[in-house]
């Protein structure tokens, strides 16, 4: 019989471990559905584990995975994929806004051959005009790059065993989950699902933290804001050269090239330009310095299985 991984990664979420566990157990028991949960403690500074550990007990398909400390989600995505025993994994948030029940349709969907299922999102709940504007930006840089439209695209999704191991074979380091599993293709089934309101506790999402996750996943996947560089840069040429052009016709008309003002917000200006353009190639470089030390993406401190401590020495990735 196949059997369904559900990759759970959790941070600070010891008011919704439990209830998700028990949710998920009865909306899979009841469609008849072998599973087993793997949920991925990303270094949490609350009691998560421990909920993690009682549910284990009660519940002997669940897998806990417990970061050394925090390494991210994405870490703590790829984490789970790679303890998965699954024939089929599908990665949803831990804080049910997710919807399960989408999981027995997208099942579905994989016994009749699609190898990816989608979850993308009618809707993206309660977030600022702000916050959307932003998020349709991102996905608008990154429709282009994967050649995908993830306008509403999202982590929740289903994967057969082989989409995963194609995955989970990628050596880099800082890798974007959401587009990758785009980017490797297979047939690919979409299932449309509303985002539902946090229950207990509060988004671990700031402005701030939403800015730089954009930002670096952007680097991770395309190098688009290398480009942007390259056509600023021609077009601050093409106005230097105007300018150059201007000066010397004025000159040779006997004319004094007045302008100070002008020169010196000119000069800010190009010299704006360098800086940002520097920074950009800097973040780069950093990354490129990250890949090239070959650091882990994570470290994993204790797996359990069931109610059984299974901490495996090989213990990261």
């Amino acid at each position: 019989m196949s059997r369904l991984s559900v990759v759970l990664p959790a941070y600070n979420e010891e008011l919704m471990a439990a209830k998700t566990c028990r949710v998920l157990k009865e909306v899979l028991d009841g469609a008849g559905i072998a599973y087993e949960l793997v949920l991925v403690d990303d270094g949490s500074k609350d009691n998560t584990w421990n909920e993690i550990v009682k549910a284990g007990k009660r519940d002997p398909n669940i897998l806990g995975v417990h970061f050394s400390r925090n390494f991210g989600k994405e870490a703590a995505v790829f984490a789970g994929l790679a303890q998965s025993t699954g024939d089929v994994v599908a990665v949803m948030d831990c804080d049910l806004q997710h919807p399960p029940e989408t999981l027995i349709e997208m099942y579905h969907l994989w016994e009749e051959g699609y190898e990816i299922i989608e979850g993308v999102k009618t809707s993206r709940g309660k977030e600022s005009a702000l916050h959307k504007k932003s998020a349709d930006f991102f996905y608008g840089i990154m429709s282009k790059v994967t050649k995908v439209d993830m306008q509403n695209a999202s982590d929740f999704k289903m994967m057969d065993r082989k989409a995963v191991n194609s995955i989970l074979s990628m050596p880099e380091r800082n890798m974007f989950f959401r587009a990758t599993s785009s980017w490797v293709g297979y047939k690919t089934a979409y299932v449309n699902f509303e985002v539902r309101e946090r229950e207990a506790g509060e988004s671990k999402w700031s402005t701030w933290s939403l800015i730089k996750y954009a930002f670096t996943n952007i680097v991770a996947f395309t190098t688009m804001p290398l480009q942007i560089i390259t056509v600023v840069g021609s077009v601050c040429f093409l106005c230097s050269l105007v300018l150059i052009i201007y000066s010397l016709v004025q000159y040779f008309r006997g004319f004094a090239v007045a302008g100070y003002t002008t020169t010196l917000i000119v000069l800010l200006l190009i010299g704006s330009a360098i800086m940002v353009s520097l920074g950009i190639i800097g973040y780069y470089i950093s990354k490129i310095y990250e890949e090239v030390k070959r650091r882990p993406r994570y470290i994993v401190s204790k797996i359990i299985r069931g109610s059984e401590d299974a901490y495996d020495q090989a213990n990261h990735d």
